[in-house]
């Protein structure tokens, strides 16, 4: 029995581990911060609602959201520009997947080139961190340009978009290997050219899931952008469209829809960083 005022250790279980307090972790800890997102969740539509009928600004500013509702209702039922709400945002997501995909491999491999050989860094550096502080409408015109509208040009702007922030992460991961690790690698037997893809790019894990998070963030945000031209179907060509003949709670629905969908991915890609990296702040 410990005097008062002193402070005992975790109880332990009967293989020897600490039993974790109670409240630190676990299902009630989830079970709590799910209450605490919905009931923010909650509060965000009451006062949505509460502007709204107070008619501060006319519906064409500020829809009510059982006006939204509706449109959601109809959109998915009907359609709106001739495509349901799913298709628009089924293209969106393929658009979204293929710029990602071409846009993370590139930045992947050219982070690698960048962050081991000197020379690529003084070349390649620069260029990358000029294209990745452009805005994505600052060179969507000229990608119009070259590719026409179809395809090509919103596919182009989402790998611009997403490539540079993973070569940046990968590159200063690759930097930052510790060299006991090549040299470990090297004593073990392993040959120069084997040394990227096992001992750097596996070291570099981490930063690079982090990268990856960032230009899908990225590249969701440029979608929009991307349909502004012949993006029919997609959320951006449908809020386009809705822009243009004041339909504000479509406008309203695609921001939700695209804001809830970003969400979604966001948390696979956590799950997959978990899975991938499950060592991540950890000693």
């Amino acid at each position: 029995m410990s005097a008062p005022g002193t402070l005992t250790a975790p109880p332990a279980d009967r293989t020897g581990e600490e039993v974790p307090a109670r409240g630190s972790g676990g299902a009630p800890s989830l079970w709590r911060s799910a209450a605490l997102r919905a009931g923010a969740v909650v509060a965000l539509a009451a006062i949505w609602q509460a502007v709204a009928a107070a008619r501060i600004w006319p519906p064409v500013f500020v829809p009510e959201p059982a006006a939204v509702w509706e449109q959601f209702l109809r959109t998915t039922g009907e359609g709106v520009s001739g495509y349901t709400l799913q298709e628009h945002l089924l293209v969106s997501l393929r658009r979204i997947l293929l710029g990602c995909l071409y846009g993370v491999t590139g930045g992947v491999v050219l982070g690698l080139l960048i962050g081991m050989v000197p020379t690529l860094r003084a070349l390649l550096g620069p260029l990358v961190t000029f294209v990745r502080t452009l805005p994505p409408l600052a060179y969507l015109s000229l990608l119009v340009i070259w590719f026409g509208i179809d395809e090509e040009p919103k596919i182009w702007l989402l790998l611009l978009a997403a490539l540079p922030p993973v070569a940046v992460a990968t590159a200063d991961a690759v930097r930052g290997v510790h060299e006991d690790y090549l040299n470990a690698a090297r004593s073990l037997g392993a040959r120069r050219r084997e040394l990227p893809l096992r001992v750097v790019l596996p070291s570099a894990l981490p930063e690079i899931v982090t990268g990856v998070r960032v230009a899908v963030g990225v590249a969701y945000t440029t979608v929009v952008a991307a349909e502004t031209v012949n993006g029919v179907p997609g959320i951006g060509g449908m809020v386009r469209d809705a822009q243009r003949y004041n339909q504000t709670d479509v406008v309203v629905l695609g921001i939700l829809v695209i804001g809830l969908s970003g969400l979604l991915i966001d948390f696979l890609l956590q799950t997959l960083d978990r899975r991938l990296v499950p060592w991540r702040g950890r000693t």
